[in-house]
């Protein structure tokens, strides 16, 4: 389809921008900040609940942001907003920051934990091979920009194959853990544990940041917006469609670590989705398929 000058080819349709929002947002944040929120706040129906709020406040901000997308159907998502709403210079700040701060530093975190899981999927520990674990994390960056770079049909397809995988890999998870976790000491007794310490409204406060963390990403559909076929009718349902699949397969996840491992535990590994499948109960076919799934994907692609 030929656009008109000036303006990117609408080529995404509404499963493939689903899969942007899914994707995009899938990351470091499940695969790392668990155990963070479980020192924060250690108690599984607070950890469990964190969780379901920040979805809510999520969920929030995705019908907020779909009424926006809808009506201003434009390449560069918030930058075009603000730029309707404050004008130039406030677009242009806003767009630095993402270039030299924001998405550097976000970006840099989650390569960081896609190293450390692929290094660990090879039985290498990633604490004693740090700058191994850091090329990783940068060649991972170069190659995802490149294919960018490259077209929107091609990173869409990529990042289409990245999104099913990771969010199966998950659901395989919580499959496993909760059909061969039972008779190897799994347990929903983890559920109702008590506190493992003391709950402080600053904790919980700062859990519940993590918890957004691992949310962030579902805006950026918006950013796509002028690739994105019918987008007055497209961009509002993949928002909100997006969104709910990643509340419900965060809080699933998150009650099969809980399942499988007591708060203590979650809070004492940093790759909680590893040392959940590693198990025993877990380790079968399915949790094999998991494991090598989740360390390969854990980041990559967010």
């Amino acid at each position: 389809m030929n656009a008109p000058e000036g303006r990117l080819p609408r080529t995404l349709g509404l499963w493939s921008s689903v899969a942007l929002v899914v994707g995009i947002t899938i990351g470091s944040g499940i695969f790392r900040s668990p155990a963070g929120i479980a020192r924060q706040a250690p108690n599984p129906l607070a950890m469990i609940g964190l969780w379901v709020v920040g979805g809510a406040i999520t969920l929030c901000g995705a019908l907020s942001l779909a009424e926006i997308a809808a009506a201003l159907p434009e390449t560069g998502g918030i930058y075009a907003y603000l730029r309707e709403a404050w004008g130039r210079r406030a677009a242009f700040l806003f767009g630095w920051s993402e270039l030299v701060l924001i998405r550097a530093s976000a970006l840099g975190g989650i390569a960081v934990v896609f190293g450390e899981y692929l290094l660990r999927s090879f039985g290498i520990d990633p604490s004693s091979h740090v700058l191994v674990a850091r090329g990783l994390s940068a060649a991972a960056i170069v190659f995802a920009a490149a294919v960018n770079v490259r077209g929107a049909t091609l990173g869409a397809l990529i990042v289409g194959v990245a999104t099913w995988a990771k969010f199966g890999a998950l659901a395989l998870l919580v499959l496993a853990s909760f059909t061969l976790g039972a008779s190897h000491g799994a347990s929903t007794v983890h559920f109702t544990a008590p506190s493992a310490g003391p709950l402080a409204v600053g904790s919980i406060g700062l859990a519940l940041v993590s918890v957004l963390w691992a949310y962030d990403g579902w805006a950026d559909l918006s950013f796509a917006s002028g690739e994105v076929k019918d987008p007055a009718r497209n961009l509002p349902r993949a928002i909100i469609l997006g969104t709910l699949g990643l509340i419900a397969i965060y809080v699933l996840t998150n009650l099969a670590y809980l399942y499988v491992l007591p708060i203590e535990a979650v809070a004492r590994s940093p790759l909680v989705a590893s040392r959940s499948v590693d198990r025993p109960g877990t380790a079968g076919k399915v949790g094999w398929y998991a494991r090598r799934t989740l360390h390969h994907l854990g980041g990559f692609f967010s």
